[in-house]
């Protein structure tokens, strides 16, 4: 049976994966700093992102390696959480370059996370593969993300980008405090509400990661991201309308700027910036989204989570 190995893989979209795989008749092995909170029946093996470890003897005979590994984006932009955020995903992606070289068999296939936050914020374009990249802390992190994958891959494995953007999921992610948001009575517009809400399901999302992995058409970039891209203000909408909240109040971006450091510790600009993205590559590879519309994706994620 083939073996996965998911470095990153102890938060909820590795977890999330490795449930995804064994489904499929794959062997997930998790690699994290921690172990996970919740009782898993897959492998797990520690690591610290920087150094070789123990950890490598995990990549020897692998099938493919899938790389999340990086800090969390939904927290307070200080200086010290951006270097954080940049340094865990570069250092880990070098770190795993090098383990790579140092096993008889290594897995030849390289299945790599990024962010869709690498085209910035354009109002109105509509992002694809082939867009130019943005200006700022986070498209300048998913530049250094990817050009760390390619100055560390060897050489004859297959490489695969994701560039994601937001993952709606049942037991993790923002999509939790916007519900909360939304019950307390807050759940209209962010500042003009105009910005876009990329998304995509995670169920889409694991689905995606194993046709790169058992496919070889899959190499290079694509994005993962709901062929549906819509406004903050109609995500909000789909939002109240299935927890069944009539009205939502808009959130002014001053409010916004304030609550979201006092209140919820997170980057504001979060809410109130955003790209429309969607993917020329998987549309050519013939993949079909089973959450393709914002509604019948809150719909499943809301009624399985009460």
């Amino acid at each position: 049976m083939k073996r996965i190995v998911i470095t990153g893989g102890t938060g909820f979209i590795g977890l999330s994966l490795a449930k995804h795989l064994s489904e499929h008749g794959l062997i997930p092995i998790l690699i994290g700093r921690n172990a996970p909170n919740a009782k898993i029946n897959f492998e797990y093996v520690r690591w610290d992102a920087i150094h070789p470890g123990d950890w490598i003897k995990a990549l020897d005979g692998a099938f493919a390696i899938v790389n999340l590994a990086g800090r969390s984006v939904d927290c307070i932009k200080s200086p010290d959480n951006c270097d954080e955020i940049l340094r865990s995903r570069v250092d880990s992606t070098k770190v795993i370059g090098q383990a790579l070289r140092q096993v008889a068999n290594p897995p030849k296939i390289w299945l790599q996370m990024s962010t869709a936050h690498i085209y910035g914020d354009p109002p109105v374009q509509m992002c694809t593969e082939s867009s130019s990249m943005g200006y700022g802390l986070a498209p300048f992190v998913g530049m250094a993300w990817e050009n760390a994958l390619l100055e560390s891959i060897p050489g004859g494995v297959r490489e695969v980008r994701l560039r994601t953007s937001f993952v709606l999921g049942r037991n993790g992610g923002a999509l939790k405090k916007l519900i909360k948001v939304a019950r307390l009575g807050f759940g209209g517009r962010v500042g003009h509400g105009r910005q876009g809400m990329s998304w995509i399901h995670q169920d889409d999302l694991n689905e995606i990661m194993y046709q790169t992995i058992v496919s070889s058409s899959y190499q290079g970039i694509y994005n993962a991201s709901s062929p549906n891209p819509v406004s903050n203000e109609a995500f909000m909408k789909a939002i109240r309308k299935n927890l069944k909240i009539p009205f939502g109040l808009p959130t002014p971006d001053l409010l916004a700027r304030v609550g979201a450091r006092i209140f919820f510790r997170t980057d504001p600009e979060l809410a109130l910036y955003g790209r429309y993205v969607k993917s020329e590559r998987l549309e050519k590879e013939g993949f079909k989204f089973k959450y393709a519309e914002i509604d019948e994706a809150l719909k499943d994620l809301l009624q399985r989570s009460e």
